[in-house]
Parts: structure tokens; C-alpha cells; sequence
């Protein structure tokens, strides 16, 4: 591993995360994968996110917010699609990851790499940095002011749709991570206990990340009970339709929907917590969605998708009326199917 302490280094490889051996993405010494249990949509890219510190050094842990990292982490999301037929630009809508990964990296012969992002937390504060793989898949470059890869995504039914898949510039970075809109300050979104907490496949074995990470050194205060959990929003078998919207938006809309948050002013908390059912947006007016609103009168009218501000801004690709704002150039069509489900299934209803 290299830790630079300022500038901005060209390549990705200047860092030495990841590497290429051979046909398998791989990681350094002491580079350790994460996943979440509901992560943000972006295109129906597959994600491969890792954290690295240096020796001796720990996070420590946090119920609620982002861990608190020393200054030499860096936090990667290497994003990749499936390789799908009919060109080099056409990858696969698909949930399935049995053929992504090599060990604990990625399998090249399987996959395309679009794009590596780091999180640099220097003396100063964090640095969001992103990367973008070359045509041969060999190294990634520095994109300060972002980039556009044209891709066709190939579903199951082998259904196709062309999109642009967008890398963000640096401004574009900052306006999603930074939860706090009086500090501004850039903080990692995913490294919070009721993501991490669950089991991930390491080269060693399946474990609880918090466990293993705080196992080999990297994070400090983990209680032995207690510890927060949000659902797979996916997994109706075992989670509430409830805590599946929930943990969703909580993922999508969270960062920027919170008590403190860029839309703050909104008064729509769609973070994980306990919020009364108004600020979840049930029969809340907006305050300044303009034609975002399509027309509907209520943040979400119960029993009633089709009338609900939020169900119309998800299921939208206008770049005036979409929600989230970035981060996605197609509509996620399993993430609204939930929404909807989960508004249809709410009693009551709006007074006029």
C-alpha cells in the first residue's frame, strides 16, 4: 500500500488497493472486502468495496453514524458489471454474483471494471477520488471531472437498453457525501454498524464483518450485543415488507434526506430511524418540489402509489424530477416495485 498524504496521483495503480494478476482483480495486504445489506442503486452496477488502514491503527466503532477512521484509511468501490453477449459494451441486469468473484477479488474473465472510487482520509479531511479502467481492463486513471461510459444493459429476458453510465466529478462527490449540510464535510456513506452487520464469504470463511474486522485490528468498541441491523431489501423470506422500504430508502435517499442533510429543509427524514409517519412524507405537502411533484398532492398517500410524490420521482429518469438526483441514468425497477408495494399496503388516508 502507498498512502499519499496530499495530490492527486494519475493512476489508480499509484495507490497499490488492487491490482491485476493475471485474469483475477486482486487485493493488497491488508485490503479487506465489505459488502452492505442494502446498498445504493447505481445503474445495476455490482460493487466490490474494500478498507484499508495502516498497521496499529483502528476505527472506532459508532452505533448510529459513519465509523470514525484515522487519518491514513482509504475506503475502495471498485464499480463492474457481468459480461453479457452482443459486445464489449453490453453487461447484464442481474442480482447474480456467482460468477463475479475471484477469492476475494473479482474474476476478470467474467466481469467489466467501469470505474474504482477511493475515500482518502488525509490530515485535512476525506478526499473523494475516482478511477476509470481502461478498454484492456489493465489500469484506471484519475478523472477529477468525471467521465460518461456508453453501455447496454441485457436483462434476463435478453431485453436491451442503452444508457450512460456516469462517473462523477469531484463536486458531484462531495454534494452525496457529505450527510451534513452545515460542516459540508466529505464522510464515507457505507461503513455504519447496521450495514456492515452481517456475514461475508472471506478467503478464511464466512464471518460477520464486524466480527472479523474487529478480529484483525481495524475496528475498536464493537458491543456484544445491540448492535443496529438493517435489512436485505431483497430478502422477503426473512425481512418485513416494512423494514425492507425502509432500509431502501434509508440506503438511497438517507444521505441526503436526514435531520442534518442537504435536504434538510425538506422535512422528509427518509434515513433509518424513528421518524413520525409526516416526515416519511405520509400526507406531507411538498415544500419546493416544483414539477418534481408531477401533479400529486402528498409526499405518499396510504394505499395509493399512483398518487404519491414519492413513488413518481423514483420511477423517473427526467433529470428535473428523478429521485436521487445522481448517482443512476435508468430507472431501478425492483426498487420502485417495492416502494409502490410498500405504499399500497399502508392504511388511512388524507385528509383534503
Amino acid at each position: 500500500m502507498t498512502f499519499h498524504a496530499d495530490g492527486y496521483p494519475a493512476k489508480l495503480s499509484d495507490w497499490h488497493v488492487v491490482y491485476r494478476d493475471g485474469d483475477k482483480l486482486a487485493l493488497n495486504e491488508g485490503v479487506v472486502p465489505f459488502d452492505l445489506n442494502t446498498p445504493l442503486f447505481s445503474d445495476y452496477a455490482h460493487k466490490l468495496r474494500t478498507v484499508w488502514m495502516p498497521k496499529g491503527k483502528a476505527a472506532q466503532y459508532q452505533p448510529k453514524a459513519s465509523f470514525d477512521f484515522p487519518v491514513g484509511t482509504i475506503l475502495s468501490k471498485t464499480f463492474y458489471y457481468p459480461k453479457a453477449t452482443g459486445g464489449e459494451d453490453a453487461v447484464a441486469r442481474t442480482y447474480d454474483q456467482s460468477r463475479d468473484h475471484a477469492g476475494e477479488g473479482l474474476d476478470l474473465r467474467n466481469v467489466r471494471m467501469i470505474e474504482t472510487r477511493l475515500l482518502v482520509h488525509r490530515a485535512q479531511g476525506w478526499v473523494a477520488l475516482a478511477y476509470v479502467w481502461n478498454a484492456e481492463q489493465t489500469e484506471a486513471e484519475l478523472a477529477r471531472t468525471g467521465d460518461s461510459v456508453a453501455l447496454q444493459l441485457v436483462a434476463d429476458d435478453g431485453s436491451r437498453q442503452d444508457f450512460n453510465y456516469q462517473v462523477p466529478d469531484q463536486n458531484q462527490c462531495a454534494g452525496c457525501h457529505a450527510e451534513n449540510n452545515t460542516t459540508r464535510l466529505v464522510q464515507p456513506l457505507g461503513p455504519k454498524a447496521r450495514h456492515l452487520n452481517r456475514d461475508y464469504g472471506y478467503a478464511s470463511g464466512s464471518e460477520n464483518q464486524l466480527r472479523h474486522l474487529a478480529k484483525i485490528g481495524y475496528l475498536a468498541g464493537v458491543p456484544a450485543t445491540g448492535v443496529p441491523r438493517n435489512a436485505d431489501w431483497r430478502d422477503a423470506a426473512r425481512a418485513s415488507l416494512d423494514d425492507r422500504a425502509r432500509a431502501y430508502l434509508d440506503a438511497n435517499c438517507g444521505h441526503c434526506h436526514n435531520a442534518h442533510g442537504p435536504a434538510d429543509t425538506s422535512g422528509l427524514l427518509l434515513d433509518m430511524g424513528d421518524h413520525e409517519p409526516r416526515h416519511l412524507g405520509l400526507c406531507k405537502p411538498p415544500i419546493a418540489a416544483g414539477r418534481g411533484t408531477g401533479g400529486h398532492r402528498f409526499g405518499i398517500v396510504p394505499g395509493k402509489p399512483d398518487e404519491s410524490i414519492l413513488a413518481y420521482r423514483i420511477d423517473s429518469d427526467d433529470p428535473g424530477v428523478m429521485m436521487p438526483e445522481l448517482g443512476r441514468d435508468v430507472v431501478h425497477r425492483e426498487g420502485v416495485e417495492l416502494i409502490r408495494d410498500w405504499i399500497a399496503a399502508m392504511e388511512g388516508g388524507c385528509d383534503a
